[in-house]
């Protein structure tokens, strides 16, 4: 059975986090640890242009020792984008996000952002459905599995 994304965001926070590409680093850090997530999707008049993430941060930011009050995130985000189509599969979603090394990958349909997922909600996703699917074999195998 090949599940949807879209299947996953369903049952996640929908809250999209974003910022605009003249936002200085801190400010982009700060909603970032506010809000306890690794990445921010930068807009420009409502359209997708980048991804700023903690490895940017790191990579970008601290090892250069670029100032954070004054260094924009369009200076350091990430411009070069990878995203998913609301129908894009869990599996392919894990396997493209584990080849590239992606942590955060927006979910678009046409110019609208729908979403982002994480490789952690993947996981967590895939987690709980290999318990169910444990349980359910259990509960068939004991005698106490009701097919409603």
């Amino acid at each position: 059975m090949k599940v949807s994304v879209s299947t996953l965001l369903k049952e996640k926070n929908s809250t999209i986090y974003s910022t605009n590409q003249n936002a200085s680093v801190r400010d982009a850090v700060k909603v970032m640890n506010d809000q306890q997530i690794g990445s921010l999707v930068i807009l420009d008049e409502g359209k997708l242009v980048g991804i700023f993430t903690e490895r940017d941060v790191l990579r970008r930011v601290v090892v250069p020792g670029l100032p954070v009050d004054s260094t924009l995130v369009s200076e350091v985000m990430t411009k070069e984008i990878d995203t998913f189509p609301p129908d894009f599969s869990v599996d392919d979603a894990m396997a493209h996000m584990n080849d590239k090394q992606h942590r955060h990958v927006p979910v678009v349909d046409g110019d609208r952002i729908v979403g982002l997922i994480s490789i952690g909600d993947i996981t967590r996703w895939l987690s709980q459905n290999f318990e169910n699917e444990a349980q359910n074999l259990l509960n068939y195998y004991t005698g106490t599995y009701h097919d409603t």
